[in-house]
């Protein structure tokens, strides 16, 4: 087990290592200066060429791109993201803001596709072709097939706008007003939610359908075992396995959601930075957050592998 961790790690840098080289020199691809629009957002279009000159070298614009992204790298190894040139403020700071935001709308949103997928797609799976599984299974087809942000401005118009049940955006933390925020989290929770709860119901339904024809769940009922007793003692261990797998892939559906659900109701997160750091061509925000995304789904992908030895004492790790 402690070989293939290290392996896995030692796999999870080199991936990193690749995914920021991808995304900076994307970034230097896209037309224009982030320092121009800089410029025009700070209202200073007399600044000379002299001082742009000053702020080029200020900010490590000035070195070839191969120099830049290893003096870059060399930083954030030893913790420091850089500066934001739009903002004009250390990345850390910014990042250390809205992560919390991010990470409270992915959890809560985690946890409601994990629960009533799992439970959903059980009780369509143990009522096969009943009133259950002909609601759960289209809902389900409906679910895995909706746009978020479609989604997410039909959510804005009937709860917001029509009924006035539901405030239209905007973040109010818990410990500020809970109530508040509790009214504030309905709907992005539901556009995060709705893709990894539609495809977690349907893995789970098919999981039962398959772990049912086996023979040592025949025996628990040929034994007169309790309905109750057969699903949490014999069958639902062995269904999770597909379904820790889909919420290894639902944490990085969730996160990478996040630019289009903060965006639609103007959450302060960290999506809706990477998105306004895209348009402002902020190369050092758009590295930063894009690397924190990727470490998230590298090392839940990791917890994901290892709990399948807990969940099927058959598999090993070699």
């Amino acid at each position: 087990m402690t070989a293939y961790i290290i392996r896995r790690l030692v796999w999870a840098v080199i991936i990193l290592f690749m995914l920021t080289i991808a995304v900076f020199f994307a970034m230097r691809l896209l037309p224009g200066d982030p320092l121009m629009i800089y410029v025009a957002q700070s209202q200073l279009s007399s600044i000379g060429p002299e001082a742009m000159e000053k702020l080029r070298v200020e900010y490590g614009l000035d070195k070839p791109l191969i120099v830049q992204y290893f003096s870059w790298a060399g930083k954030v190894i030893k913790g420091d993201l850089g500066r934001s040139i739009f903002h004009n403020e250390s990345v850390g700071k910014l990042i250390a803001w809205r992560l919390p935001i991010t990470a409270h709308i992915g959890i809560v949103s985690f946890v409601v596709a994990s629960i009533l997928g799992a439970l959903s797609g059980l009780l369509a799976g143990l009522r096969r072709g009943r009133l259950a599984d002909q609601i759960v299974t289209p809902l389900a087809y409906v679910g895995i097939t909706v746009p978020v942000f479609w989604l997410g401005i039909l959510l804005i118009w009937v709860f917001g706008l029509k009924l006035g049940w539901l405030p239209i955006g905007g973040y109010t933390s818990p410990f500020e007003d809970f109530w508040m925020s509790t009214k504030q989290l309905v709907m992005p929770v539901v556009c995060e939610s709705v893709l990894g709860l539609a495809s977690m119901s349907r893995q789970m339904r098919s999981a039962v359908l398959e772990v049912t024809r086996q023979d040592y769940i025949r025996t628990a009922w040929a034994k007169g075992l309790r309905e109750r007793a057969v699903v949490f003692r014999h069958m639902l261990k062995n269904c999770l396995i597909p379904i820790v797998t889909l919420m290894g892939f639902a944490i990085g559906t969730i996160f990478g959601g996040s630019v289009l659900v903060e965006t639609v109701f103007n959450i302060p997160g960290m999506g809706r930075l990477m998105v306004n750091s895209i348009f402002n061509q902020d190369y050092v925000v758009v590295q930063a957050t894009t690397l924190i995304f990727g470490a998230i789904v590298l090392v839940v992908n990791l917890l994901v592998d290892i709990s399948y030895g807990w969940l099927d004492p058959r598999i090993r790790y070699s």
